[in-house]
């Protein structure tokens, strides 16, 4: 029986959002709250990432910094481990950057494939986002990446398929999964609790891991 794990990343593997990081340490104190205007349904998800990465410092010590910062899961590696010994692949989506998540994921030695905006690095543009072509099934025009898309595809391809996050994009996907397989905090949470929807509730990463076993 093939089984899928599908997992955002930020909030979900790491305990802080990377632009929540650039926005304490590199956003100047008057620029916008390029995040607010998001949550006003006043810019894109994709917008204001990318507003935020710009700001991303391309200095090998304090990228480093930054990846520590963001607090991934210290056990991410060996709970990918224990998913892959057990038949669960693991994909992990993210409406950030790929450039950064896969990164974690590689200094972690955790084995995943990952749905997230490309970017790229540029002395004075920061982390410089991209979006997927638009012919990609994964593509959204707001979010640069479709999660519920990838749920789809993975409802498609097996017959078991868990998903965790903690952020307003990660509201549509959670829906499409079984109550007993969606795992929430933070936002995701509240937003389900409101709607009267079931999940099961995590503190850290790993712990949905032990969980599925």
């Amino acid at each position: 029986m093939r089984k899928i794990f599908v997992s955002d990343y930020d909030g979900t593997i790491t305990n802080k959002d990377f632009y929540s990081l650039l926005a304490e340490r590199y956003v100047p104190a008057d620029a916008p709250d390029y995040f607010a205007q998001y949550m006003e349904d006043r810019m894109t998800h994709f917008d204001a990432m990318a507003a935020y990465f710009a700001f991303m410092p391309t200095e090998d010590q304090q990228i480093e910094e930054l990846l520590d910062a963001s607090e991934a899961d210290p056990d991410l590696g060996s709970s990918a481990a224990l998913l892959q010994r057990a038949g669960w692949e693991l994909l992990v989506v993210s409406a950030g950057s790929s450039w950064y998540v896969e990164r974690v994921l590689r200094r972690a030695g955790a084995a995943a494939t990952t749905y997230s905006n490309p970017g790229r690095l540029e002395k004075s543009r920061g982390l410089v986002l991209e979006k997927l072509d638009a012919s990609s099934p994964y593509y959204s025009a707001s979010d640069g990446i479709d999660k519920s898309a990838v749920v789809r595809h993975a409802l498609d391809a097996a017959e078991s398929v868990a998903f965790a996050g903690d952020g307003r994009t990660d509201l549509p996907p959670a829906l499409l999964v079984r109550p007993e397989l969606r795992f929430a905090r933070g936002f995701l949470a509240d937003a389900l609790r409101q709607r009267g929807e079931a999940f099961r509730p995590f503190s850290r990463w790993s712990e949905i891991v032990s969980e599925l076993m």
